[in-house]
């Protein structure tokens, strides 16, 4: 199954409530929404990959739950961007001021805010280009760093705000930096 974008526009521009609505709706579909008002539905992914989604989040939320900095999200949480997108990366960290900032209604639903950490892995469905866009667009809204995993290539694109794009090959070990001190990824 490939990715499937529809143009919702020329019927409806969805809000907030009816995206949430329409993916309580439809559990079993993985649905982004982009900031055109695009409704993304995304393919699941293979063993491999789940696997290696699910290793990711391990090592980090592990470090998560030694620092206590923050909160560790799967691929199954949507966050609102600032822009109107609602996205949905494999791994994502919110530093804790930032979530417990938020009203109990906004941690329910889709948390209206950009994580302060991502990590999106490439699967084999994936296009790299949509994902480098995905990338760029997180970083517009207020990401301080994210990763690029591409096990295709075998390499790891960086994304950091107001820098270029840092491409490092693969085995690569990865630093949180100072957006999560003390986090070190062998890739």
């Amino acid at each position: 199954m490939d990715t499937v974008v529809l143009n919702l526009e020329p019927i409806i521009r969805l809000t907030d409530e009816q995206f949430y609505q329409l993916c309580m709706a439809n559990k079993d579909l993985n649905l982004e929404l982009d900031a055109k008002g695009e409704l993304i539905i995304l393919p699941p992914v293979g063993g491999e990959s789940g696997n290696q989604e699910a290793d990711l989040i391990t090592d980090l939320n592990i470090w998560n739950r030694q620092t206590k900095l923050g909160i560790v999200f799967s691929s199954s949480t949507i966050f609102s961007l600032p822009n109107g997108a609602k996205r949905s990366p494999d791994a994502a960290w919110v530093e804790l001021s930032r979530w417990e900032a938020l009203t109990v209604e906004q941690r329910q639903k889709f948390p209206p805010l950009t994580p302060d950490f991502i990590i999106e892995l490439r699967s084999q469905s994936d296009s790299l280009k949509t994902l480098q866009n995905k990338m760029q667009e997180y970083i517009e809204n207020g990401l301080r760093l994210g990763w690029l995993i591409n096990p295709q290539a075998k390499q790891v694109e960086i994304y950091r705000p107001e820098h270029p794009i840092e491409l490092l090959k693969m085995p690569a070990l990865l630093s949180g930096e100072e957006v999560l001190p003390g986090f070190e990824l062998q890739v």
